[in-house]
């Protein structure tokens, strides 16, 4: 992980594609607890240090991740995100060039548990919930296109499965369509940009994840 951004009540980290934001049956070290150790090594803190999770990133996707680092940050950014008043943008590499160069996606999306995947409706469905993204074309490669997209609702692998419903899944994601898994076991989806009135001091926070290094992301131009 890499520290982005931190004050006396939050810290944003950006993540490897890797690592793994809260503790799962895996039993690999989360995020979370790496944030702890940070926090309590750099401050040299005794006992226990507090470190709340508002949102998470899959394990495969890489990019910025907001933790509380008090309990009046942590229940107030839930309710941010909850609400919707936290803006994402993510990058997504995708191998098809999408069928417009700016538009909306709006489906009704299902959850499976058991397959731990999500599957969009063009139309309503018992147990479906609306999700909305906006995308652009930002750049292309030789091989593949780059997407930016605007999170307008937060659902279980959203972007994942509206971009793999329009005919544009995200290199290296098996689980969504596409044929070939990245050599790292990353998907090429980034949280590069998030932007949000800060909790407690009520100034704007906006901040920048690096691109993933190595050649993955690699080789893209400007449209």
């Amino acid at each position: 992980m890499t520290v982005i951004y931190e004050d006396n009540h939050i810290i944003i980290v950006s993540k490897t594609a890797s690592e793994i934001v809260q503790g799962d049956k895996t039993g690999d070290t989360p995020l979370s607890e790496t944030v702890k150790q940070y926090l309590k090594e750099k401050y040299n803190k005794p006992g226990n240090v507090f470190i709340g999770v508002t949102h998470r990133l899959d394990r495969p996707v890489s990019g910025l991740v907001v933790f509380a680092k008090t309990s009046k940050a942590l229940s107030r950014l839930n309710e941010m995100f909850k609400d919707g008043e936290v803006k994402k943008t993510y990058w997504a590499v995708v191998k098809n060039r999408p069928p417009e160069e700016e538009g909306e996606l709006v489906h009704y999306m299902v959850r499976n548990e058991k397959q731990n995947k999500s599957y969009a409706y063009d139309k309503e469905r018992p147990g479906s919930k609306k999700a909305i993204l906006h995308y652009r074309l930002i750049g292309k490669s030789q091989n593949y296109y780059l997407l930016e997209i605007d999170l307008k609702t937060g659902r279980h692998h959203q972007i994942r499965c509206q971009l793999a419903k329009m005919g544009c899944p995200i290199k290296g994601d098996l689980k969504y369509g596409f044929p070939r898994s990245n050599p790292d076991g990353s998907i090429c989806l980034h949280a590069r940009f998030i932007r949000f009135v800060h909790p407690v001091s009520k100034e704007m926070v906006a901040v920048e994840a690096p691109v993933p290094s190595g050649n993955l992301w690699n080789g893209f131009e400007n449209i």
